[in-house]
């Protein structure tokens, strides 16, 4: 968990790995969103269309990272505001870390909050996804 009174403008963020991206979970993930797109469910189907076989989602990317945000800040913060660029195809196998860095911190109407740039990699200097997201403290 974050505490704005230590925070600093270019800190490092403790980092998040997640276990590796398994097939099952693109599975569950494409009933759980809908997104039954054969590409993240079927090796043969990607290969047909010249992948190396299935990818994940990029909103399963965009949950990891959303999922870190909140655990940096736990029950001190609210999450104000949270986006994501897609970067990278993740593949099962791949593992992913989320890292965050502090943009800013500052007050306003009374209120404090902070701006961390956050990235979701899949090895070093390999981001899948990079975003931003707002902390009310």
């Amino acid at each position: 968990m974050l505490e704005l009174a230590q925070l600093t403008t270019g800190q490092e963020l403790p980092a998040y790995t997640k276990e590796p991206v398994t097939k099952v979970q693109l599975v569950k993930y494409a009933g759980a969103s809908g997104d039954f797109n054969p590409l993240h469910t079927d090796d043969a189907f990607a290969q047909k269309i010249g992948m190396p076989g299935v990818i994940a989602h990029g909103m399963l990317i965009m949950g990891f990272l959303g999922e870190y945000v909140n655990h940096l800040a736990g029950d001190l913060a609210i999450v104000k505001d949270f986006s994501m660029r897609f970067g990278a195809m993740t593949f099962p196998k791949d593992t992913i870390t989320c890292r965050g860095v502090i943009k800013e911190t500052y007050e306003q109407h009374g209120a404090r909050f902070a701006v961390l740039t956050l990235y979701a990699e899949k090895g070093p200097e390999k981001v899948v996804g990079s975003g931003e997201a707002t902390l009310q403290f």
